[in-house]
Formats: structure tokens, sequence, C-alpha cells
């Protein structure tokens, strides 16, 4: 499968998965440390794309590479601002993918297999068990806070609520079990119980992780740009920054050192992300070996 990637032009695609590889790297190792890409690596990567791909279409007298590298950009914007928008991605995140869709493109004549298609579904799988690996591992790491956290959510008066009425309808379903004549019709009964029960938990036990071991205070001098503000900030009843913002600006950080300088606020309550490059770097290597998963399928 490997080689499939590398047929055609043998030349622009060794370089332009190398540079993607080592782009993907060196990000995975900067998140990691320090919870964010450097823009150099990110903008890198989408004008050096752009670039090279308009070169390999002089070079090779064929429009199709520069074609190619502004659809991938175009689609990956697309679906990095929908990502971004919904809090699932950091800019830094949204940005390397950009990047990706430039370096490695679309295969508008779809005489390729579509290597960014088969990535993406990687990716969304890797980053679910990713995200879930480095969960548990916060957990465990932070396990009295942790703790404290889940008995506190769990003793609200509205998830109370919530779980009363989930409870109401796990019965529902148990006596629609018993009462299913079908097989298929008790597996789908049990399946829907088990995702609903799964669900509840899994959200309280994401809320507390966030509570316990994602949350830090820190002085304004110290945020970057596009840190998540917890709480909505005010000086003089005018709006600063928040959590609507989705990630603050550098003029957002100018004035809030400025109004720490004056003591006019404290160190802001920022939300740390979990670091989500590696499990892209973990996507395009199951990709480059193993491809499209649709493709193996059928």
């Amino acid at each position: 499968m490997m080689q499939n990637w590398l047929d055609g032009n043998l030349l622009p695609s060794v370089i332009t998965y190398s540079l993607s590889f080592i782009a993907l790297f060196i990000g995975s190792i900067t998140d990691l440390k320090t919870r964010e890409v450097p823009d150099w690596v990110n903008y890198g990567l989408i004008f050096s794309g752009l670039g090279l791909n308009l070169l390999f279409s002089i070079i090779y007298s064929n429009s199709s590479f520069i074609i190619n590298s502004i659809l991938g950009l175009a689609i990956f914007f697309g679906i990095a601002y929908i990502m971004f928008y919904m809090g699932q991605w950091g800019g830094g995140d949204s940005k390397i993918l950009m990047g990706l869709g430039a370096m490695i493109g679309i295969d508008v004549g779809f005489k390729t297999p579509q290597f960014l298609l088969g990535f993406f579904i990687n990716a969304l799988f890797a980053g679910a068990v990713y995200g879930l690996l480095w969960s548990i591992y916060l957990a465990v790491k932070n396990r009295k806070k942790f703790s404290r956290e889940f008995t506190k959510i769990l003793s609200d008066k509205n998830v109370v609520k919530a779980k009363k009425f989930m409870l109401a309808i796990l019965v529902l379903l148990l006596a629609g079990f018993f009462f299913a004549k079908m097989y298929y019709m008790k597996i789908f009964v049990m399946s829907l119980a088990l995702i609903l029960l799964t669900t509840f938990y899994l959200w309280i036990f994401v809320k507390a992780i966030e509570k316990s071991a994602m949350y830090k205070l820190m002085e304004p001098s110290k945020l970057t740009e596009g840190d998540w503000i917890v709480n909505d900030v005010f000086v003089n009843k005018k709006y600063i920054c928040g959590p609507k913002d989705l990630g603050i600006d550098k003029k957002q950080i100018k004035l809030l050192v400025e109004f720490y300088k004056k003591r006019k606020i404290k160190k802001i309550l920022v939300k740390e992300g979990i670091p989500f490059v590696p499990s892209f770097l973990i996507a395009f290597i199951v990709t480059f070996i193993f491809g499209n998963p649709l493709m193996l399928m059928f």
C-alpha cells in the first residue's frame, strides 16, 4: 500500500510526504511540551506546500500539482474551521491540517488514492482513542482532585435530575428487552441502553477531567495567542475576553497585561487542551503504511 502513494511522479511525492512528516513530528514534540505548535511550522507548511506544488507544475508542465494543492488547502481550511469553532481542535491543530492540505493536496482527477481522505478518517479514530487514553492518564495523575470533582458533579442538582431521567429510560429499555421476541431487537435495545449509560458517565468523566487537570491560573504575560479563557473577564464593566472568543488574541493579551500591572485584574483561569498533533502524526503513519480504511473494507 505504501507504494500506491508514491506512484506517478516519485520525486514530488517523496518531498511532500517527507516534509509533511517532519512538520508533524516537530509539531507533536512542541505540542506535548508547550501545548502549542509554532507558527513557523504551520505557516511554513502551508506556504511551502503551495510554493513547491507551483514549482512542480512548472517543472512537469502539469497544472494538477498546484490545483490539487489549492483544493486540499481549501477543503482542509473548511474542516479545520468547523472543528475549531466546535471547540474540538485548537488553532495550532487546525493550521497544521491546512498545511497538510496544501502540501499533499486532493487529486481532482482521482487517478491516485486520496491520501488525505484516509488520513482524515484515521485521524478521527486515532484522535478518539488518543484523547481517551490521555484523559485516563490525567485522571490517574490527578486522582485526588479528579475524584472530588467527579463526586461534586454527580451531586449537582441538574445532573441528579438527568440521572433520574436516564434511569427511567433504562428501565423502559430493559422492559423492551424482555418483551422483544426477535434476537436482533434485543441486541438493538441493549446496545441503545449501553450507549446511553456510557455517554452519560463519559460526559461526567470529561467534565471532571477538565476541572481537575485542565484548568490553570496564569499571569497575563504568560498567555499565548489561542489560549482558551474559562471565565468572562470584565474591567470597569467592559468585556475584555472570555470563553465565547474560542481562543484569546494578541490584542486581548496586551490589554490583560496592562490591567494586571495596574492590579485591575488577577491571574486568568485558562483551559489547557489535549495536545492532539501527536494523534495526527499517528494517523499519518498509519495511512501511509495501511492506506484508506474504507478502501480496505471494500
